[in-house]
């Protein structure tokens, strides 16, 4: 699986990042993992977009110190849907841009 990582995160810091995804992301059936629904824009035009107009989405998974962005997207309604497959390169800056962001933003030391 293609990722992003980022890892060395203290306990603290880690339940901040689990509290933002609590309240921004969509929390799946399994524990510690995320979906993060790609914008309009970069979906609408990828190679992978949703079929019948549903979310395109990537996980987020947290460990005990780390956090794990997949570069797998696949549709919020059928998760085994064709039109799931590895993002773009224009989806994969939004994704590492998405975790920067969020990082500074609650002010996480890595």
């Amino acid at each position: 699986m293609r990722a992003y990582l980022i890892d060395e995160i203290s306990s603290p810091d880690m339940k901040k990042i689990a509290d933002y995804l609590q309240r921004n992301a969509i929390r799946s059936g399994l524990e510690n993992l995320y979906w993060v629904q790609m914008p309009e824009g970069t979906a609408g035009e990828a190679r992978h977009g949703a079929l019948d107009g549903s979310a395109l989405v990537f996980a987020i998974e947290l460990g005990s110190h780390w956090i794990k962005l997949e570069f797998f997207l696949r549709d919020l309604k059928d998760l085994r849907s064709l039109s799931a497959g590895y993002c773009t390169a224009k989806q994969r800056d939004f994704i590492i841009d998405y975790a920067h962001r969020f990082i500074e933003e609650l002010g996480v030391k890595t």
